[in-house]
């Protein structure tokens, strides 16, 4: 049996079968929160943010023009809400040096450093250097490498030019680099 598109579910919600919509909760609802987690860092708080995006995504389906691809018009949908969430919950932040940045840093890896590098996942180490970027570094790079989003894709679910993104990737990339040089020493050669 062949799987429905995104386009035939919603031709099927729109037209009231309501139940559909589970299916395309379920086609997304994995990536949807990990974009959700890279902004929020915090479970419970990036479940509220796709359990929110879903709910929103739902509610507008009927204004979704179909110009782009469901995924895209989706995670526009999540971004905008971790976006609100976060302003909402506005965490306090502190100023730290560098020094002080990196000596945390060791100290908060020093259980991973015990069982050695060889014995932890590089997709573990990759996954915790992208939740020490920033949101919108961590958005991008998330989109286009864990999300397969193009370039234009981004830069319609972020509300940005093309080349605005293909520059903001290329400095997220620098950044996820020196995380990783941080977390990894030498190790980080093998990932790149």
């Amino acid at each position: 049996m062949q799987q429905q598109t995104d386009l035939e579910l919603i031709a099927e919600i729109l037209a009231g079968n309501t139940a559909s919509y589970a299916q395309l909760v379920n086609r997304h609802k994995r990536f949807v929160f990990t974009m959700a987690f890279k902004f929020t860092k915090n479970r419970e708080d990036a479940e509220e943010v796709a359990q929110d995006a879903f709910v929103k995504a739902y509610k507008a389906l009927g204004t979704f023009k179909q110009t782009s691809k469901f995924s895209t018009w989706l995670y526009i949908i999540v971004y905008t809400t971790a976006m609100s969430h976060l302003r909402k919950k506005r965490l306090p932040t502190d100023s730290i040096d560098e020094e002080n940045c990196h000596v945390q840093l060791q100290n908060s890896i020093s259980s991973y450093r015990s069982d050695g590098v060889e014995n932890t996942s590089k997709y573990a180490y990759l996954n915790l250097a992208i939740s020490q970027l920033l949101p919108d570094d961590a958005a991008i790079i998330s989109l286009f490498y864990q999300g397969e989003q193009s370039l234009d894709e981004i830069a319609e679910i972020l509300n940005m030019e093309s080349n605005t993104v293909k520059v903001k990737l290329h400095r997220a990339r620098i950044r996820l680099k020196d995380k990783l040089q941080l977390l990894l020493k030498d190790e980080v050669k093998e990932l790149l």
